[in-house]
């Protein structure tokens, strides 16, 4: 996994009109899938169904992701709080970039 500095991706997905945004989704999903063993969540698969179901794969992303962090943080042993009711109500109410930095916040711990 790679420890990545949140406000500079906040900076980045501003700087570019959300394209840093996309980049970032795609990394951390595949590092969520790493962290968790769970070779089935694939950031570019991801990306595919988040374009084909015009957004609305995200709602379960959010939710799925902060699941399999928790999964990878009870495997390090390290302090378990599911947080995965938390990114579905953020992603639901449109607050996405929110959700990627409590998620990377939580990569970064497991570092």
């Amino acid at each position: 996994m790679k420890e990545r500095n949140i406000a500079v991706s906040l900076i980045l997905c501003f700087l570019t009109c959300g394209i840093y945004s996309i980049i970032w989704f795609v990394s951390l999903t595949d590092e969520i899938g790493r962290a968790s063993e769970d070779n089935s969540f694939s950031g570019g698969q991801a990306l595919l169904l988040v374009i084909f179901t015009c957004g609305i794969y995200r709602i379960f992303w959010s939710y799925k992701a902060g699941k399999l962090i928790s999964d990878a943080k009870m495997k390090r042993g390290l302090n378990t709080s599911d947080n995965s009711a938390l990114y579905l109500v953020l992603s639901i109410l449109g607050f996405d970039l929110i959700n990627y930095c409590l998620m990377q916040d939580e990569l970064n711990k497991m570092v």
